[in-house]
């Protein structure tokens, strides 16, 4: 999908003389519109869901909520959490937002600092192995009681990984895309073919920024405007 969408990019910038955009910068905007549009999914699936709620929304094909969970979903991982120190386990470094973290099939229930301290307290309330609970520091889950130092598995959304348009060789001045070329990271978009429109949107608003062309600018906002409209 990324070569699509730079050929289109570049056919639009070309067909109206904006100037040209480099494989280096493309791969600055892709990567941009790329977690614009990957935030925007957990904006988009809280609306629909207050849709839902209000009975405002369809079924099957038009389960929009649905249908934005499963790309969500796409980006799922579950894995062990290295142990750094006592009862401290670091969080994956691609790490976007942590849904649970389990401890010998339990769920280890998120608490603030001020609630854990609460919790700590009490007899009655403290945690337990029974009924552990965590709290987060920068990139750090501390897990209570402290007698939990292993086996702490966490069930995570990650970022999408940075899309990167390669190319090998020059013909008449201009790159020819190749994804094979070892050595220099090829990645193509993580999003859906379906998003294809409005990440080449975004791009373009991202290139007219760069070039100074407010003409692309204004035309691709109005365009994201309308893609928006048409989503709700």
């Amino acid at each position: 999908m990324i070569n699509s969408v730079r050929n289109t990019v570049l056919a639009v910038c070309n067909k109206n003389n904006y100037g040209y955009i480099s494989p280096s910068d493309f791969n600055l905007f892709a990567k941009q519109a790329q977690m614009d549009m990957f935030e925007d999914y957990f904006y988009q699936y809280n609306y629909q869901i207050n849709k839902v709620n209000a009975h405002t929304t369809g079924s099957s094909y038009a389960d929009l909520a649905e249908n934005l969970l499963e790309v969500i979903d796409s980006f799922s991982v579950y894995a062990a959490l290295a142990n750094v120190a006592a009862n401290d386990f670091t969080l994956p470094a691609d790490v976007y937002y942590v849904n649970r973290l389990q401890v010998k099939n339990l769920d280890i229930e998120k608490v603030s600092e001020s609630k854990l301290l609460n919790l700590t307290n009490s007899l009655l309330t403290a945690p337990t192995e029974e009924f552990p609970a965590y709290i987060v520091r920068g990139n750090t889950a501390t897990i209570f009681p402290d007698t939990i130092t292993s086996a702490v598995f966490c069930q995570y959304i990650r970022y999408p990984l940075d899309p990167k348009w390669t190319y090998s060789t020059l013909t008449n001045g201009e790159p020819v895309f190749n994804p094979d070329v070892a050595g220099l990271g090829y990645q193509d978009f993580e999003l859906p073919l379906s998003d294809e429109p409005m990440l080449t949107t975004k791009i373009l608003r991202y290139a007219g920024i760069s070039i100074r062309e407010a003409e692309v600018v204004n035309a691709m906002n109005t365009m994201e405007t309308q893609e928006n409209q048409q989503e709700l």
